[in-house]
């Protein structure tokens, strides 16, 4: 077949255009997300930190699954989503001829055809993937969850120093909750309750409540998803550790409303010293994180961004999404 015949349509172009723009996107995401992991203001507003971590990991996601998509569809004048819709209807005859309803060449060249089909099994190769992890992560953090329930209704009791929380008769100072959407617990060792006086026991108490209160596990859910997913990736291990790091630090803010400070220091440089047993799986740890930055800025604090900054990072992040989801939908 003489290549004399290859035709490029507008709607190809629009579709490579497409794909460009997307693909864009996909290494924006990764550089801004580079940078941001080495980034100070975060420290300042945490919640519009982790806002813009969710977004560039959203949208670098999509932008990446849609680059491929795009690529292997001849023509994205329809939308990619609803160009799926059509994957049926190609099909390679004798010539490569591919159905009218895509406006496109009358013959195509073997080698495109294939490169398109590896694209297109690459992004639903890749949504798949990324699908599958989440859904992974979710169960084996509900099932750890669902067995240290089951171990505490066994193992654990109530103290009168901590109503509200469970106890455990465990040596080594522990401090952690097991959010859920009914069942929302807040345990501590024997080891925390001698350790602690009873100032630092209600900041530790209000901070591990400021995690389930907002949900901090879904925040970490898909970072921690990604990281199982990649263990290798220096990326996903900076992205994972920097957003933990922001989750505490939002709940020592809440933690701190209506409570002085060195509480909270004092109990975080208690568990420093004396070593804390590490956290369940599915569970949050008042002693996660980076401890020493946790008790700088506490010692330290630093003036919030402003009202505009924080409104322009939001706004930016929504954005951000936004145009992702429009390349892939018009």
């Amino acid at each position: 077949m003489p290549w004399k015949y290859l035709k490029v349509t507008a709607e190809e172009m629009k579709g490579l255009a497409d794909a460009a723009l997307l693909a864009a996107v996909a290494m924006g995401s990764v550089l801004g997300a580079s940078a941001l992991a080495q980034a100070s203001w975060p420290r300042r507003s945490p919640a519009a930190g982790i806002l813009l971590w969710q977004a560039l990991g959203l949208a670098g996601g999509l932008a990446a699954v849609g680059t491929l998509v795009s690529l292997g569809l001849p023509g994205n004048h329809l939308g990619v989503a609803r160009s799926l819709l059509h994957l049926g209807a190609i099909f390679p005859g004798a010539a490569f001829r591919f159905p009218v309803a895509f406006g496109v060449v009358d013959a195509l060249p073997a080698m495109l055809l294939v490169f398109r089909l590896i694209c297109l099994a690459a992004g639903m190769f890749l949504l798949a993937s990324l699908c599958w992890v989440l859904i992974a992560a979710s169960a084996a953090a509900l099932h750890a969850r669902r067995r240290q329930r089951v171990l505490l209704a066994l193992l654990a009791h109530g103290d009168p120093k901590v109503p509200g929380a469970l106890v455990v008769d465990y040596p080594t100072a522990a401090a952690y909750c097991l959010p859920g959407l009914r069942s929302r617990i807040v345990v501590l060792s024997v080891g925390t309750l001698e350790l602690l006086g009873r100032g630092e026991l209600a900041a530790v108490l209000a901070h591990e409540r400021a995690h389930l209160r907002e949900r901090h596990d879904l925040v970490l859910l898909p970072f921690t998803a990604l990281r199982r997913a990649f263990p290798r990736s220096l990326m996903c291990a900076d992205a994972h550790g920097a957003v933990a790091l922001l989750v505490e630090m939002l709940a020592d803010d809440r933690a701190l409303r209506g409570r002085p400070a060195r509480e909270l220091v004092s109990a975080l440089v208690r568990f420093g010293t004396a070593g804390t047993c590490a956290a369940p799986a599915g569970a949050l740890a008042a002693g996660e994180g980076d401890m020493a930055a946790r008790v700088v800025r506490l010692l330290l604090p630093v003036r919030p961004l402003p009202a505009a900054a924080s409104t322009a990072i939001c706004l930016a992040a929504a954005l951000l999404v936004a145009a992702t989801v429009t390349l892939l939908i018009i």
